[in-house]
């Protein structure tokens, strides 16, 4: 069975959000102490290219490829 990869628009309130606090908001983690374990054992693409780094700061036009999704920041 193929996996379809969904494409979700997220809306930045602010200059930006790092990939920690947006794995939070998602529900992708329960605690932002969770972060760093996640981003080591699961793979998270930051517009096509891997990312690690949960201060990492997420802008308008980025694109993240987590958990079976794809978000489009706003």
């Amino acid at each position: 069975m193929l996996k379809v990869n969904t494409i979700k628009n997220f809306t930045i309130k602010g200059e930006y959000i790092t990939l920690g606090q947006f794995l939070k908001e998602e529900a992708i983690i329960s605690s932002g102490g969770q972060a760093k374990w996640y981003l080591r054992d699961n793979p998270v693409l930051l517009n096509g290219e891997k990312e690690n780094r949960r201060g990492k700061k997420l802008r308008s036009g980025d694109k993240v490829e987590v958990a079976g999704n794809t978000y489009e920041f706003r």
